[in-house]
């Protein structure tokens, strides 16, 4: 609480709601996307007087990638419907409450599409939550009361989750599934020649001639703009929003450039991927294009592919490349920390690299020898 610096003896309100009527124009206004649809989601359960809303989208927007925004969003919503069905309000958790969330998560049925519904219709009937998933769920909850204690004068709280204790995660794991060159090149190739309509071929094909040669994340390709695209010291580039929120030039190599020219026509700007509408493509629409590519490709991962594939694979492919250095990969692939780069790496647990191969040959050939004196 504190006075008015022009109304001596007017105490001011420190609400979140309360401090944004103060403001001239609204922020919410300038809100991305997830924040938007987060705070509308939590007006229809809570009400506009409710701070959760404005609290909770307010974090969401203070996030600095949008990637990071969809996870913490898609989080902090099965939090908020567990507390909600404990007849609590996510600001008045406790640490017993956030702690059986984190055991709720163990076993609890995931959102899938229903079978046989309505259009848009889900149920809770998938597999638990995976360790990742559980992880990134209480990671999602902690930030958000994180976020409280540095915008909320209303209350004094810790961290109901400070001593929840999160998923062993192990940091060399990969759930991706791998493709070979050649099953790179068979997609690509589908890409190009055999997707319908043939209007959207060009598309198709140029975007993940993008997520593989330029070693880009799904969300950073559909975020670029032909305006984005530019010439530096003898190279095409793209000037990407990267994870973290920042940006960089990366190359483009001249396979890709002739693709993407192709697929733009001679458009100058908006988004490099868009639909016939002109908005921007989404990532659901791209799952069910590398889906539907990978099944008439006649790819054994063809159920389970997804766009983040297209880096995984490029990385394991340049890794595998004579005098290939994981540096200049880890740079490539905008990777931090070079660890990084090698938990991108498949080659590492590739199962053509398994010696039980060896193994098992030369024990046939032991055993056809033996049987021949027999």
């Amino acid at each position: 609480m504190g006075e008015s610096p022009d109304m001596p003896g007017t105490v001011l309100a420190r609400s979140p709601r309360a401090a944004l009527a103060r403001l001239h124009r609204d922020p919410r206004e300038q809100w991305p996307e997830h924040a938007r649809r987060l705070y509308h989601h939590l007006v229809a359960l809570y009400g506009e007087e409710d701070p959760l809303p404005t609290l909770a989208a307010g974090w969401i927007a203070h996030q600095r990638s949008t990637n990071t925004q969809k996870t913490y969003a898609r989080g902090f919503r099965v939090f908020e419907e567990y507390v909600r069905e404990h007849g609590v309000n996510p600001l008045q958790t406790t640490f017993m409450l956030a702690d059986t969330f984190s055991t709720y998560l163990e076993t609890a049925p995931t959102w899938v599409r229903a079978k046989g519904g309505a259009k848009g219709e889900m149920a809770r009937t998938g597999p638990p939550y995976s360790d990742a998933s559980r992880a990134n769920a209480l990671s999602a909850a902690s930030s958000f009361f994180d976020y409280l204690d540095k915008v909320d004068d209303t209350a004094v709280r810790s961290n109901p989750f400070a001593g929840v204790l999160r998923p062993a995660i192990d940091p060399d794991y990969s759930p991706t599934e791998g493709l070979t060159e050649e099953q790179t090149a068979l997609l690509l190739l589908t890409a190009r020649d055999h997707h319908q309509p043939a209007a959207y071929r060009p598309r198709a094909y140029a975007l993940l001639l993008m997520l593989y040669t330029v070693c880009l994340r799904i969300d950073s390709a559909l975020a670029a703009r032909v305006e984005d695209l530019g010439y530096d010291k003898g190279h095409h580039v793209i000037n990407a929003r990267i994870k973290g929120g920042a940006r960089k030039k990366k190359a483009i190599p001249p396979h890709a450039w002739d693709a993407l020219m192709t697929h733009l026509d001679g458009r100058t700007e908006e988004f490099l991927f868009q639909t016939a509408s002109g908005g921007p493509l989404d990532e659901p629409s791209v799952w069910r294009l590398i889906r539907s590519l990978a099944r008439r490709a006649g790819l054994p991962q063809a159920d389970s592919i997804h766009p983040h594939v297209m880096k995984h694979n490029a990385i394991t492919h340049a890794l595998a490349k004579p005098n290939a250095r994981i540096d200049r990969v880890q740079e490539w692939a905008d990777h931090k920390d070079s660890r990084t780069t090698g938990r991108y790496n498949r080659r590492r647990g590739l199962l053509d690299d398994s010696p039980g191969y060896d193994l098992a040959a030369s024990m046939a050939g032991a055993l056809e020898q033996a049987t021949t004196r027999a």
